[in-house]
């Protein structure tokens, strides 16, 4: 006899009214959607598209970037997961700071890492939009953001539910491409190409290893890394979010690292002259000197899927839910807040950041795409993390005065480790980044000053809340 088909049980961080807030995202996911979710939001093969520009700046060690950039980067998931399991509502660090510090805190390290949020989506579509070019000259380059914005706004609005499914068939696809991938890339190499055998040159080269090689690495790994925090948006979609979003966080990323290297290391096996590698171009260039011409126009094919729909996908699902939730509490256009009846997702959110992704992407094509979005993305999620570190330990530590040998380590030293880390790497960008950054704080805080009246009001979700 069949046993009934059981319904999730409710975890206490599914009651979002202890919040001030009513339930009115649909809830269907659990932990492994979770992980997929952030799996694909980071995308298993997302190193390809810059691992060109990788070995040029790293001096052929991006296996050894992404080690690096991973270790850096697990301090902020760290803080992150201690923040899901405390405030398992939707906003991310928006809704982390707001409450571990103050509501107008939490505005301005929103508004931050909105910077991220907003912009990559046109990152990404540059980034297909160019090899769909490639793929098919003389075709378009706009039909390309056109057709995938409309895709991925259309799933957006349908809801939750029809992006996991269309997300499950993209990871056996990239899954597909990977063991491909790396299978042809190793009997290459066994058969005498590229190093003629598995070297260790790409981890390690005596002398090549310092702080300043450090803080490169983590600043250009950020990049491929960026979408963990995207898992935390979900939290009022998913059952028992106090647990599954935070340690879902930290599944994905020990799997993203370890699909990182592998992909990475078997490239640098293949072309090991890193000096003269094509920074727009070295990894298909790798495909084609270890399969040819199918197998670079395979990877690229898997690349403009992969990225054009899932990544850029989950990237619009977590922008959405960010100015859902900050629509919801009045200190962005209330409008932004407002729920589909029948979908319940956030629909009004998710058309205005495809039409804004789509004047970006159309206007950030003319003038260098990816090398002028790329820094901006890492500015706004930087900042916004460094905000978030210091909230662990303001709330934890100083706050409810948690001690221990634990506490010691999750509240006081590994959120500290992580700021220093990210005030490093913050020490890197250029000139125009500092400037369109330091611009945006600018307005975000005149922004925060008018709609709270000079600091004095907080959202009404905040009200008869002890914050």
């Amino acid at each position: 006899m069949s046993q009934p088909i059981q319904e999730p049980t409710i975890g206490l961080g599914e009651d979002i009214e202890a919040f001030g807030y009513k339930q009115e995202l649909r809830r269907g996911l659990q932990l492994h959607d979770v992980v997929l979710y952030g799996v694909l939001f980071m995308v298993l093969i997302a190193p390809q598209s810059i691992w060109g520009s990788l070995q040029v700046d790293s001096g052929g060690l991006t296996p050894l970037v992404y080690i690096i950039g991973f270790v850096a980067i697990s301090f902020t998931a760290l803080s992150y997961a201690a923040m899901s399991s405390k405030f398992p509502i939707a906003g991310s660090v928006y809704s982390y700071v707001q409450r571990a510090i103050n509501p107008h805190v939490g505005f301005m390290s929103g508004w931050l890492i909105l910077l991220d949020y907003i912009l990559v989506p046109s990152l990404l579509l540059v980034m297909v939009a160019n090899w769909g070019t490639t793929l098919v000259p003389g075709s378009p380059w706009w039909l390309w953001v056109v057709v995938f914005i409309a895709f991925n706004t259309f799933v957006n609005v349908r809801g939750i539910t029809m992006s996991k499914g269309v997300d499950w068939i993209i990871f056996a696809v990239e899954i597909l491409a990977l063991i491909v991938f790396i299978a042809v890339g190793c009997m290459y190499v066994s058969g005498g190409g590229g190093y003629g055998e598995f070297s260790t040159e790409p981890f390690y080269k005596p002398g090549e290893v310092d702080l300043h090689f450090v803080a490169t690495a983590v600043s250009l790994a950020c990049l491929s890394f960026l979408g963990f925090d995207g898992m935390s948006t979900l939290a009022e979609e998913t059952y028992k979010p106090e647990k599954n979003i935070g340690k879902g966080i930290l599944i994905a990323l020990c799997i993203m690292i370890v699909v990182f290297v592998a992909q990475t290391y078997v490239a640098a096996l293949i072309l090991p002259d890193w000096a003269n590698t094509d920074p727009d171009m070295g990894f298909f260039d790798a495909c084609y000197a270890a399969g040819g011409l199918l197998l670079q126009n395979f990877m690229l094919v898997i690349n403009i899927v992969a990225i054009g729909i899932a990544n850029i996908m989950n990237a619009q699902i977590a922008s959405s839910r960010l100015l859902f939730s900050m629509g919801r509490d009045g200190v962005l256009p209330r409008v932004l807040g407002k729920v589909h009846p029948k979908y319940q997702t956030p629909w009004v959110a998710a058309i205005f950041l495809g039409a804004f992704s789509l004047v970006l992407t159309l206007t950030a094509g003319q003038f260098g795409g990816m090398t002028v979005l790329a820094p901006m993305v890492n500015f706004g999620a930087l900042a916004s993390f460094i905000v978030l570190n210091f909230g662990v330990f303001w709330y934890f530590w100083c706050k409810e005065k948690q001690r221990g040998g634990k506490a010691v380590l999750r509240y006081l030293i590994c959120p500290w480790i992580g700021i220093l880390i990210l005030i490093y790497v913050f020490t890197g960008f250029d000139l125009l980044t500092y400037g369109v950054g330091v611009s945006w704080f600018i307005v975000g805080l005149i922004i925060a000053a008018v709609i709270s009246k000079g600091f004095k009001e907080v959202p009404d979700a905040f009200k008869n809340l002890e914050v």
